[in-house]
């Protein structure tokens, strides 16, 4: 076992380490974010409940499972989707299982508006994220990814997605 899984504190190594992954994260995310609105109109909001209902049955998700599948809280769902009906992006329906539950079913203009968005979006994941990398130190992002993925429970990327190219639910 290492010093740092002993101690009870982060090192202030592992600090910068921390602060610079979670400072440039943001960074990271708030451009990507700022390029798919620009070129789509589209929020990272927005994308991440297109992208969910574009890979679903039917292209049609429970309500709470959509929100546990973007780690969103119900609530925070509720109104996003409201605005995305307003526009013409989903439409609920009543759970026909459930009279208290709704179903989110991906509408043709959401559909045309998430196939819109993909190309410039993997453009600019490519130009500010990838570009940035070796490949040698992609591989090593992706082992990290891997294991910190593994520490908190989550399942692989890419693992039985039907269309992982189409894996880029983080704008």
């Amino acid at each position: 076992m290492t010093t740092s899984k002993r101690r009870s504190m982060p090192t202030r190594r592992e600090l910068d380490i921390w602060r610079g992954y979670i400072e440039t994260y943001d960074i990271l995310r708030t451009r990507v974010g700022a390029r798919l609105h620009q070129d789509s109109e589209l929020s990272n909001g927005d994308y991440r409940v297109l992208l969910a209902l574009s890979e679903a049955e039917d292209h049609t998700l429970r309500s709470s499972t959509l929100a546990a599948h973007i780690e969103w809280e119900r609530s925070r769902l509720s109104g996003h989707l409201g605005r995305m009906e307003k526009r013409g992006l989903v439409r609920r329906e009543p759970c026909v299982e459930d009279a208290r539950g709704s179903q989110v079913v991906l509408t043709e203009e959401g559909a045309r508006a998430f196939r819109a968005s993909t190309v410039p979006h993997l453009q600019a994941i490519k130009e500010i994220f990838v570009d940035a990398f070796t490949d040698e130190q992609l591989d090593v992002l992706g082992e990290a990814t891997t294991a910190l993925r593994a520490h908190l429970g989550l399942p692989p990327i890419g693992g039985g997605s039907p269309r992982p190219e189409n894996r880029t639910s983080e704008a």
